[in-house]
């Protein structure tokens, strides 16, 4: 439970760096006026005043004492010539004009979300590099999506007609859902596919799934695809053909949808007594939580068994996992789930 509510308030803390990052970035207009008005401000103040008495030793100083008029604050001696009156009467106005503006828009972004819209969610997902792209936020794309952050994959959802309450709680992950149609390049790029590591179509048209696929894959050749396909034979010939992760209808689950994004290499699921179980095989990573375990503690807490260790099949059970070692397992989705959640690392 510790570890489930550590893991939500980093996700929290990542999302809102994140967000106020690109607020901050959103801003730069008025900044950038406004950095401008004291520079110009104070280098025609300096000018003014060079052949008076009340001139400035330098062009800080000017800027400074511009600074200092917008927020009404004293400086110096007021002056009697009536050019340099001026300053001390215009500045503190559009000085503050300026930031009022930007302020007052900055705080309506920050803490009104949903006045963002569509186009903010775009702007977050441009900050992704090395993501999973998922298309289609029904019944299986959110249980893949919650899938997907348990095991700290950074996400980027797209979906046309989204429902709200669904929205709601995978926004509140820190994922942009981007309210589009993924068909189009523009939305796909958008989504930073470009730059993404997978991209996974769990829409109810094959060939609309096929469509992104291949749109997909032109924009970025390098890109994994993970495809739901409802014919098995179709799902087979796409594997063939183009190399896809295709899982048909008969061989879906969530969390083989979610290893497959996580580059987890597993095959669809069989039936062993009634149960779906799948061969997955995963790479012991250098902070995870199994260095150390024997086989017979894997088997026993994840439920799960060990097919081979390395180039030993049906390894002895007290033979130990170690960092870089091939480990190969049979079993549900939900028990290979939680074996890869932990050989992520340590939390």
């Amino acid at each position: 439970m510790m570890k489930f509510r550590l893991k939500k308030f980093v996700d929290k803390l990542r999302a809102g760096w994140r967000d106020t990052w690109l607020l901050l970035a959103e801003f730069r207009l008025p900044l950038f006026w406004f950095v401008s008005l004291l520079v110009g401000s104070g280098l025609l103040y300096h000018k003014l005043s060079s052949t008076t008495v009340y001139a400035t030793h330098d062009l800080p100083e000017a800027i400074y004492l511009m600074l200092m008029l917008i927020f009404l604050q004293g400086f110096g001696e007021f002056p009697q010539i009536w050019f340099l009156q001026i300053f001390f009467f215009v500045m503190p106005f559009l000085g503050m004009a300026i930031l009022a503006q930007g302020l007052a828009d900055f705080g309506i972004m920050l803490f009104n979300r949903r006045a963002r819209g569509k186009e903010w969610e775009m702007a977050v997902a441009s900050t992704y590099r090395n993501h999973v792209v998922l298309i289609g936020l029904g019944h299986l794309g959110y249980r893949v999506v919650m899938k997907l952050r348990e095991m700290d994959q950074e996400v980027v959802v797209i979906e046309l007609s989204p429902k709200t309450d669904l929205v709601n709680v995978v926004r509140k992950l820190g994922v942009p859902v981007i309210a589009d149609d993924g068909t189009r390049d523009d939305v796909l790029q958008a989504a930073g596919v470009s730059w993404a590591r997978t991209i996974l179509l769990c829409t109810q048209n094959d060939s609309l799934n096929l469509q992104m696929a291949l749109k997909a894959r032109n924009l970025n050749p390098k890109i994994e695809v993970v495809i739901r396909i409802f014919e098995d034979d179709f799902a087979q010939a796409l594997q063939k053909q183009f190399g896809f992760k295709a899982l048909s209808a008969t061989g879906m689950a969530a969390p083989i949808f979610a290893a497959s994004a996580a580059d987890l290499d597993i095959t669809p699921p069989i039936s062993i007594g009634g149960q779906p179980n799948s061969l997955a095989r995963l790479c012991i990573e250098d902070d995870s939580i199994l260095q150390g375990y024997s086989v017979d503690q894997i088997e026993k807490q994840y439920n799960l068994s060990v097919v081979m260790l390395q180039d030993d099949v049906h390894p002895a059970g007290d033979l130990v996992v170690r960092s870089g070692h091939g480990l190969v397992v049979l079993g549900t989705p939900d028990s290979i789930h939680r074996l890869v959640h932990d050989n992520h690392g340590r939390h």
